[in-house]
């Protein structure tokens, strides 16, 4: 079996290796302001899901600046993307977006400009903007699916159907499209994970990212865990379910991450996912004993 990593998908792309930045534009989401819930999706940290970007306070090119300078002390790199990750990256006016992501665009180390956000905040109007954008740098823009399964979405308030991913899937044609998935959601069985694989291969999109759920402090998520109401994978577990996905997964889409790692401070479960070094190295071999070749097609 021969899947896409991203670090040689990029390395194929722009002739070196390409770090991420993570940047804050100071966005909210939908499903905290009010317009859909105040709670927002039950596993989601305060921070929104940028708890390792730069502060919001800082303008776009200082946070560039800074992103830079942190991963300058642990190597030499003169090409980074621009990854828009905390909270809901286009729940704003377009002219504000637009703003923004220029900022970040012209900055001559950034090669490329990475949004996350939801599908519903995906009109015509945005679409327009970030293919406009694309002509510039490349664009990725990454959706927050979790699961195809409308039962377990329902219960972690993820806010939107399916047919709303689709819609969003359909608006951004042309744009490389990446999906977001979790593994071991409550409430979803091992054929529940696969069939969202099965359901994301219909559709034209360039990536996958791949995520074990955590629970984080102060979430509900962590309520219901500390309730008894459901368990998180062992390492042995995810390892297995990820190998299943990565066998069912169309061959050309490229594999954005393969497991995740929440902050150390906020991790209540599962505990072994704070040995990020352990986590990938046992990944890996068991990739190993499954034949699994790790590479890009593109090159």
């Amino acid at each position: 079996m021969y899947i896409n990593k991203l670090n040689d998908y990029l390395k194929c792309t722009f002739g070196s290796k390409v770090y991420k930045i993570s940047l804050d534009g100071g966005f909210t989401c939908p499903n905290r302001d009010g317009k859909i819930d105040t709670r927002g999706c039950i596993f989601c940290s305060k921070g929104g899901s940028g708890d390792f970007a730069q502060s919001r306070l800082l303008p776009i090119t200082k946070q560039i600046e800074k992103g830079k300078n942190l991963i300058y002390k642990k190597c030499n790199s003169e090409k980074y993307i621009a990854y828009f990750q905390a909270y809901t990256n286009t729940y704003a006016p377009v002219d504000t977006l637009r703003a923004l992501f220029l900022e970040a665009l012209s900055h001559p180390d950034i090669v490329a400009l990475s949004v996350a956000t939801r599908p519903d905040c995906i009109d015509d109007e945005i679409a327009e903007l970030l293919l406009e954008l694309n002509k510039i740098k490349p664009v990725f823009i990454e959706l927050g699916l979790q699961t195809s399964n409308e039962t377990p979405a329902h219960f972690i308030r993820r806010g939107y159907t399916n047919e709303c991913f689709e819609q969003a899937i359909y608006l951004l044609e042309g744009l490389n499209v990446v999906v977001h998935i979790i593994l071991g959601l409550p409430n979803e069985t091992k054929d529940d994970i696969i069939n969202t694989i099965h359901y994301i291969n219909k559709f034209n999109i360039h990536g996958v990212k791949l995520q074990l759920l955590h629970v984080l402090k102060d979430t509900d998520l962590c309520t219901y865990y500390k309730n008894g109401s459901f368990s998180t994978f062992t390492l042995e577990e995810y390892t297995e379910i990820l190998i299943q996905c990565l066998k069912h997964l169309r061959p050309d889409i490229v594999i954005h991450r393969l497991t995740g790692d929440g902050p150390k401070n906020q991790l209540i479960a599962p505990l072994w996912s704070g040995d990020k070094k352990k986590v990938l190295n046992y990944i890996n071999n068991r990739l190993r004993t499954e034949n699994v070749i790790q590479g890009s097609l593109y090159q």
